[in-house]
C-alpha cells in the first residue's frame, strides 16, 4: 500500500513508518516543517510539507494516488486551546474532506482511550478531549472506510505487542500504537468501520483485534 502519514514526525509516527517500510509499504509522511525531511528520508519515507490549516482542496491533491491515510497529528502539550481546536478537530476534519475530494477511501485515526465517555475526559486536558470526540464522530458519518484507534495512556517503554482491548485504563507504549495502526491498516477487511479502545496487555496483537470484535 502507499500511505499517508499526517503527524508522521511525532512519537507515533517515527515508529509507525520504519514498520510499515519493513512491510513493504510506500510511505509519505506530512510534516509541518521542512527541517524534519532528512529525518522522514532517514526512516524510508518521502517528505511532503503538509499544512493542516490550509482547505481541503489545497490538501487533496497530495492525498493522490495512496491507499490510506493515517492520521497521528496533534497540536501538542505546549501550544493552546486554540491550536488543539485548529489541528485535533478543525484540521483533521479537513484531512478528512481532502481524502473524500481524492478519492482515497481508506482512514485511520489514532484517538484517545475514553473519548466517548465525557464523564472520564481529564480535566487537565478537556479541550484535547473535546477535540477528538467530535472529529472522530464527523469520521464516522464520513462516508470513509475508517477505524478509530483509542490508546490509553502513552508511555515511551519498548512494545511488547501484548494488548488487552476494552480497557479500564491503563497505559500503552507508542512503540504498539505503532504495531496496532499497521495491523489494521493490513486487515481492511476485519476492521473497517471498527472502533478499538486498547492497553498493554497479555493477548497478541491478531486475538486481540478478534476478541475486540
Amino acid at each position: 500500500m502507499k500511505i499517508f502519514v499526517i503527524g508522521a514526525h511525532g512519537n507515533i509516527g517515527q515508529l509507525l513508518i520504519p514498520k510499515l517500510i519493513a512491510a513493504g509499504h510506500i510511505v509519505s509522511a506530512g510534516i509541518r516543517n521542512e527541517a524534519q525531511a532528512t529525518e522522514m528520508t532517514a526512516l524510508g519515507a518521502t517528505p511532503v510539507s503538509f499544512d493542516l490549516t490550509k482547505q481541503p482542496k489545497e490538501l487533496a491533491p497530495l492525498f493522490a494516488d495512496h491507499d490510506a491515510i493515517v492520521f497521528t497529528a496533534g497540536s501538542g502539550g505546549k501550544t493552546g486551546d486554540d491550536q488543539t481546536l485548529l489541528v485535533d478537530l478543525d484540521g483533521a476534519v479537513k484531512s478528512m474532506a481532502a481524502a473524500k475530494i481524492a478519492d482515497v477511501n481508506r482512514y485511520v485515526m489514532v484517538s484517545a482511550l475514553f473519548v466517548e465517555d465525557r464523564a472520564k475526559w481529564p480535566e487537565s486536558i478537556k479541550p484535547y478531549y473535546a477535540a477528538k470526540y467530535y472529529a472522530d464522530h464527523w469520521l464516522e458519518f464520513s462516508g470513509l472506510d475508517w477505524t478509530i484507534l483509542r490508546p490509553g495512556t502513552l508511555t515511551n517503554d519498548a512494545g511488547t505487542a501484548q494488548f488487552t482491548m476494552q480497557p479500564t485504563g491503563g497505559q500503552v507504549a507508542r512503540a504498539d500504537v505503532a504495531a496496532m495502526i499497521q495491523a489494521v491498516l493490513e486487515k481492511p477487511e476485519q476492521t473497517i468501520h471498527h472502533k478499538y479502545s486498547f492497553v498493554n496487555g497479555d493477548l497478541p496483537i491478531q486475538q486481540a483485534i478478534e476478541q475486540a470484535d
